[in-house]
C-alpha cells in the first residue's frame, strides 16, 4: 500500500511541476488573503501574535480547498480515475497518495506563506518558526485526511466546487479551532505544555479521520 501511495502521490506532484502556473495560483490566491487582512487591520506585531493565527489559518484552509477539488476533479474530467480504480493496489493507497500530495501543495505553501506574513505584519522572526512546524504538519494532514474523502464525494456532482466547503468546513471545525490556539501560544513564544492539549486533539483527529477515510473511501469512489 505505501508504494502505491507514493506513485499516485508522486504523479500528482509531476503533474503540478509540469504546470507551475497551477501551483503559483495557490501561493497568490494565499498572499492576496494575506494582504486583504493586512489593509483591513493594519495589525502590528503585538496584534499579530493574537490575531495572526487566524488570519494565516483562513489562507491556508482556503488555499487547501483549492488543491482538494483540483486534486480528483481533474483525474474525473481527463478520466484517468477509472484507470486508478483497476491499478494492481488497494483503493486506500490512491487515497493516501492523494492525502500525500495535498499535504505537499499546502505545505510548500505555508512554507513561503509563514515567514511573509510575519515580515509583512513586522513580527519578529525567530525560534517559534520551527516551532510552528509541528503544528503545521499535524493539521495540514487532518484537513487533507478529511478533505480528501469529501472532495472525491462532491466531484462527482454537478456543482461540487461549491458543495465541497459546504461539507467540509464544519467537519474540520475540530482541526481549525486547534490549529488557531496552538499557533497563537506559539507566536506568543509559550512553552509547548501550555499547547500540548491542541496538539493532541490535532494527533486525534488525523488518526480518527485516515482511520474512518480507509473505511469508507471504496464506497465514496464507487459512488
Amino acid at each position: 500500500m505505501a508504494r502505491g501511495a507514493l506513485v499516485v502521490a508522486g504523479k500528482d506532484l509531476r503533474a503540478e511541476l509540469r504546470s507551475p502556473a497551477q501551483g503559483a495560483s495557490l501561493l497568490v490566491f494565499a498572499l492576496l488573503v494575506i494582504v486583504v487582512f493586512h489593509f483591513a487591520f493594519d495589525l502590528t506585531a503585538a496584534e499579530f501574535a493574537t490575531l495572526g493565527p487566524g488570519v494565516l489559518w483562513v489562507a491556508i484552509l482556503f488555499t487547501g480547498i483549492l488543491a482538494l477539488d483540483r486534486g480528483f476533479r481533474v483525474e474525473r474530467e481527463a478520466g484517468r480515475i477509472d484507470g486508478l480504480r483497476l491499478a494492481p493496489m488497494p483503493r486506500s493507497a490512491l487515497y493516501f497518495g492523494k492525502v500525500l500530495s495535498t499535504c505537499a501543495a499546502m505545505a510548500a505553501v505555508e512554507i513561503l506563506l509563514v515567514p511573509l506574513a510575519a515580515i509583512l505584519f513586522n513580527h519578529p522572526l525567530g525560534s517559534w518558526l520551527l516551532r510552528l512546524a509541528p503544528v503545521l504538519l499535524l493539521n495540514t494532514v487532518g484537513f487533507a485526511a478529511v478533505g480528501c474523502l469529501f472532495a472525491c464525494i462532491t466531484t462527482q456532482t454537478r456543482r461540487g466546487d461549491l458543495l465541497l466547503p459546504i461539507l467540509l468546513f464544519p467537519a474540520a471545525v475540530p482541526i481549525a479551532l486547534a490549529a488557531v490556539r496552538a499557533t497563537g501560544q506559539v507566536l506568543l513564544v509559550r512553552p509547548v505544555e501550555r499547547y500540548a492539549h491542541w496538539l493532541a486533539l490535532s494527533a486525534a483527529y488525523d488518526l480518527i479521520f485516515l482511520a474512518a477515510a480507509v473505511l469508507l473511501f471504496d464506497h465514496a469512489l464507487d459512488d
